[in-house]
Protein backbone atom coordinates (compact mmCIF):
# COMPACT_ATOMS: atom_id res chain seq x y z
CA UNK A 1 0.00 0.00 0.00
CA UNK A 2 2.85 2.51 0.83
CA UNK A 3 2.59 3.12 -3.23
CA UNK A 4 -0.38 4.07 -3.50
CA UNK A 5 -0.19 7.47 -0.80
CA UNK A 6 2.54 10.11 -0.09
CA UNK A 7 3.98 8.56 3.31
CA UNK A 8 4.37 12.03 4.68
CA UNK A 9 0.72 13.54 3.71
CA UNK A 10 -1.48 14.41 6.05
CA UNK A 11 -3.92 11.64 7.21
CA UNK A 12 -7.64 11.86 5.62
CA UNK A 13 -9.03 11.05 9.43
CA UNK A 14 -8.35 15.05 9.75
CA UNK A 15 -6.43 14.32 12.77
CA UNK A 16 -3.61 16.98 11.32
CA UNK A 17 -1.00 13.90 11.61
CA UNK A 18 0.73 11.95 9.00
CA UNK A 19 -0.93 9.21 7.67
CA UNK A 20 2.03 6.97 8.66
CA UNK A 21 1.78 8.47 12.50
CA UNK A 22 -1.87 8.39 12.45
CA UNK A 23 -4.36 5.78 10.79
CA UNK A 24 -1.41 4.01 9.03
CA UNK A 25 0.01 2.91 11.39
CA UNK A 26 -3.68 0.80 12.24
CA UNK A 27 -4.18 -0.13 8.92
CA UNK A 28 -0.57 -1.03 7.29
CA UNK A 29 0.63 -2.94 10.71
CA UNK A 30 -1.13 -5.38 13.42
CA UNK A 31 -1.05 -2.66 15.71
CA UNK A 32 -4.80 -2.33 16.73
CA UNK A 33 -6.54 0.72 17.28
CA UNK A 34 -5.92 1.53 20.63
CA UNK A 35 -9.84 3.33 20.56
CA UNK A 36 -13.50 2.60 19.04
CA UNK A 37 -13.22 6.17 17.37
CA UNK A 38 -9.15 5.69 16.57
CA UNK A 39 -10.59 2.55 14.83
CA UNK A 40 -13.90 4.18 13.51
CA UNK A 41 -11.05 6.86 11.62
CA UNK A 42 -8.43 4.86 10.55
CA UNK A 43 -11.65 2.30 9.05
CA UNK A 44 -12.59 5.70 7.08
CA UNK A 45 -9.07 6.18 5.76
CA UNK A 46 -9.40 2.63 4.83
CA UNK A 47 -12.09 3.78 3.04
CA UNK A 48 -11.01 6.11 1.19
CA UNK A 49 -7.66 4.30 -0.03
CA UNK A 50 -9.92 1.09 -1.02
CA UNK A 51 -8.08 -1.25 1.77
CA UNK A 52 -11.00 -3.95 1.94
CA UNK A 53 -8.88 -5.88 3.60
CA UNK A 54 -8.80 -3.47 6.53
CA UNK A 55 -12.44 -2.81 6.93
CA UNK A 56 -13.35 -6.58 6.99
CA UNK A 57 -10.80 -7.62 9.14
CA UNK A 58 -12.39 -4.53 11.57
CA UNK A 59 -15.54 -5.15 11.25
CA UNK A 60 -17.23 -7.79 13.96
CA UNK A 61 -17.47 -11.35 13.17
CA UNK A 62 -21.22 -11.32 14.08
CA UNK A 63 -21.70 -8.96 11.76
CA UNK A 64 -19.27 -8.59 9.12
CA UNK A 65 -20.81 -8.83 5.22
CA UNK A 66 -19.36 -11.36 2.95
CA UNK A 67 -15.97 -10.00 1.06
CA UNK A 68 -18.11 -8.97 -2.34
CA UNK A 69 -20.69 -7.35 -0.72
CA UNK A 70 -18.25 -5.10 1.40
CA UNK A 71 -16.58 -3.73 -1.84
CA UNK A 72 -18.04 -0.53 -2.83
CA UNK A 73 -19.50 -1.22 -6.54
CA UNK A 74 -19.65 2.51 -7.34
CA UNK A 75 -16.56 5.01 -7.60
CA UNK A 76 -17.12 7.56 -4.36
CA UNK A 77 -14.23 10.23 -4.04
CA UNK A 78 -14.53 10.61 0.11
CA UNK A 79 -14.11 14.33 1.01
CA UNK A 80 -13.66 14.68 4.64
CA UNK A 81 -14.83 13.38 8.28
CA UNK A 82 -16.40 15.02 11.11
CA UNK A 83 -16.08 13.11 14.32
CA UNK A 84 -19.01 14.69 16.28
CA UNK A 85 -18.62 12.45 19.75
CA UNK A 86 -17.04 8.99 20.89
CA UNK A 87 -18.86 7.69 24.28
CA UNK A 88 -17.84 4.79 26.34
CA UNK A 89 -20.09 3.47 29.12
CA UNK A 90 -18.86 3.09 32.41
CA UNK A 91 -21.13 -0.08 33.00
CA UNK A 92 -19.66 -1.37 30.30
CA UNK A 93 -16.07 -0.34 29.63
CA UNK A 94 -15.54 -2.81 26.24
CA UNK A 95 -18.67 -0.93 23.91
CA UNK A 96 -18.75 2.60 22.76
CA UNK A 97 -20.40 4.53 20.46
CA UNK A 98 -18.81 6.94 17.57
CA UNK A 99 -20.70 9.45 16.04
CA UNK A 100 -19.27 10.86 12.90
CA UNK A 101 -20.12 13.00 9.79
CA UNK A 102 -18.59 11.90 5.90
CA UNK A 103 -18.79 13.80 3.59
CA UNK A 104 -18.40 11.68 -0.20
CA UNK A 105 -19.21 12.40 -3.98
CA UNK A 106 -20.85 9.70 -6.21
CA UNK A 107 -20.65 10.76 -10.05
CA UNK A 108 -19.96 14.03 -9.39
CA UNK A 109 -23.25 14.50 -6.72
CA UNK A 110 -22.28 15.51 -2.89
CA UNK A 111 -23.70 13.21 -0.25
CA UNK A 112 -23.21 13.34 3.72
CA UNK A 113 -23.12 10.10 5.57
CA UNK A 114 -24.54 10.59 9.32
CA UNK A 115 -24.25 7.44 11.26
CA UNK A 116 -23.91 6.71 14.97
CA UNK A 117 -21.43 3.81 14.77
CA UNK A 118 -21.29 1.15 17.61
CA UNK A 119 -18.22 -0.70 18.43
CA UNK A 120 -17.27 -3.28 20.53
CA UNK A 121 -13.86 -4.63 22.16
CA UNK A 122 -12.32 -7.83 22.64
CA UNK A 123 -9.30 -8.45 24.04
CA UNK A 124 -7.24 -5.76 22.96
CA UNK A 125 -9.19 -5.52 19.24
CA UNK A 126 -11.87 -2.96 18.82
CA UNK A 127 -14.51 -3.99 16.25
CA UNK A 128 -17.32 -1.93 14.79
CA UNK A 129 -20.02 -3.74 14.38
CA UNK A 130 -22.97 -1.96 13.29
CA UNK A 131 -24.26 1.66 13.00
CA UNK A 132 -27.59 3.69 12.65
CA UNK A 133 -27.83 6.32 9.79
CA UNK A 134 -29.44 9.90 10.88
Amino acid sequence: MAGLIDMQARCACGNNKKFTDCCGYYIEGNTPAPSAEALMRSRYVAYTLGCDDYILATWHPSTRPAPQDAADKVKTKWLGLEVKRHEYNLQEPNRAIVEFVARYKVGGRAHRLHEVSRFVREGERWFYVDGDIR
